[in-house]
């Protein structure tokens, strides 16, 4: 490693302050313990991933050059992202997990490093990223893909940990991510597979500006609040205080919500409050369905015909037609079959950004769905938080199940040795090999 002289400022840049919060927060044992459990749906997330269209095609394009770490971190964040069933953090729109863990499990893996070192370096990357997220202000999301722009910060923060950087070196490589920020909402107009290429260039942009600090490489320390830098570029309506604020608040993993549900996070409130009214149905005819909630959700999730499967994915009213008629909401119900069955209810779902929902987003994602039915009844579900929600978490054994399922669909035959493995990373046990066939 070359040590890159330090940092002359005048006034410490927010970089260099974003630096140092995440490397004085404390570390406890729940804090492991919610950071192996991250980073399991993450790899069961990546190895499930492999499964798919887009999988497919990733796994042939590493598999032409020899796997380096950086094109391991880039494939292992594209897979991750794929199905839709990540995490995701409310209060920065960003899908944290499969853009730290891929960069950080990667270079882990080079290093040999043992489960505390790794699972600090995890809950480092998450804090960076998901503080910059927040600080970017609600416009950067209308054209910026917050996973894509944000993500590098936390790749770079989680892989300069590993390799040791001084706060220097550090904020150098915090530079060089931002100044590799990118990620482009187009692709929904056409439903292309973009999204998980904007996870992996993350997962791999952040690696490589980390491997580069270590090495010398210096990084522009004012790359969020210069002139030309991040916010000045991307974000219209920037809130700079967000980033530093409530700095002894828990670790933001521990503040992520956990996906139950194969689609876009923005659909989860309103499949939770449709599930909860689908019992009530019976044989009913459905006249019309009624969705009040942010305008976030609407920007991203309003399509009532959706062409693909990932459309389906990315469609509120697709979403509240599966989970009030068939009751359940799995890899299935967005396949062909289930979108020309579905396709009728789906026209007949009114939606709407409404009070209080679009004032309490980011901080809360809500929905109150309404279901008409043809004698005249309305069922009434509300949710100010989803399933999944830190407020309403998945507890140890769903996760389990929730990795065990992502596994099996993803071949791992008997995954329970694995997902063992990874837990007991918490322990400080030794990182885990993928199961074989995934590198």
């Amino acid at each position: 490693m070359t040590a890159l002289a330090p940092l002359s400022l005048s006034t410490p840049s927010l970089t260099s302050r974003l630096a140092a919060l995440v490397a004085a927060k404390p570390i406890g044992p729940q804090d492991y313990r919610s950071a192996a459990l991250f980073t399991l749906d993450a790899l069961a997330n990546a190895l499930a991933g492999r499964k798919t269209a887009p999988g497919a095609i990733l796994l042939d394009w590493a598999a032409a050059e020899a796997l380096t770490t950086g094109r391991e971190a880039m494939l292992l964040g594209g897979l991750t992202h794929i199905l839709e069933v990540d995490d995701l953090h409310r209060a920065s729109v960003v899908h944290p997990g499969c853009v730290v863990v891929p960069a950080a499990y990667a270079l882990a893996r080079r290093r040999k490093t043992r489960g505390h070192a790794f699972l600090a370096a995890v809950l480092r990357g998450f804090e960076a990223c998901c503080r910059v997220g927040m600080a970017v202000g609600p416009a950067h999301y209308r054209i910026w893909h917050n996973t894509a722009t944000c993500g590098p910060f936390g790749s770079a923060y989680a892989a300069g940990d590993l390799l040791g950087l001084d706060h220097a070196a550090m904020t150098h490589a915090l530079g060089n991510a931002g100044t590799q920020s990118s990620g482009l909402w187009q692709f929904l107009e056409t439903g292309a597979m973009s999204k998980h290429l904007h996870a992996g260039r993350a997962a791999e942009a952040g690696l490589l500006a980390a491997d580069l600090a270590a090495r010398g490489f210096s990084g522009p320390p004012h790359i969020l609040e210069g002139d030309k830098g991040f916010f000045k570029a991307t974000c219209s309506d920037a809130e700079p205080e967000r980033l530093l604020a409530d700095a002894d608040a828990p670790w933001q993993l521990r503040l992520t919500s956990i996906k139950p549900w194969p689609s876009c996070r923005h659909t989860h409130p309103t499949i939770d409050a449709g599930l909860s009214l689908a019992p009530r149905i019976g044989n009913r005819k459905i006249e019309r369905i009624q969705v009040a909630t942010y305008q976030a959700a609407l920007d991203v999730c309003d399509r009532v015909a959706p062409r693909s499967e990932y459309e389906a994915k990315f469609s509120l009213q697709h979403t509240a037609a599966a989970a009030i008629t068939d009751g359940h909401i799995d890899f299935d119900s967005f396949d062909p079959p289930a979108r020309a069955r579905l396709a009728e209810i789906a026209a007949r779902v009114d939606i709407a950004a409404v009070a209080p929902f679009v004032h309490r987003y980011p901080r809360a994602w809500g929905a109150h769905v309404c279901v008409k039915l043809d004698d005249g009844t309305e069922l009434n579900a509300e949710r100010e938080h989803a399933f999944g929600d830190p407020e309403n978490p998945l507890d140890d054994g769903a996760m389990r199940a929730k990795a065990a399922m992502l596994l099996e669909y993803g071949g791992i035959a008997a995954p329970a040795a694995f997902i063992d493995a990874v837990l007991a990373l918490a322990d400080d046990a030794p990182l885990p090999d993928l199961p074989p066939a995934m590198l």
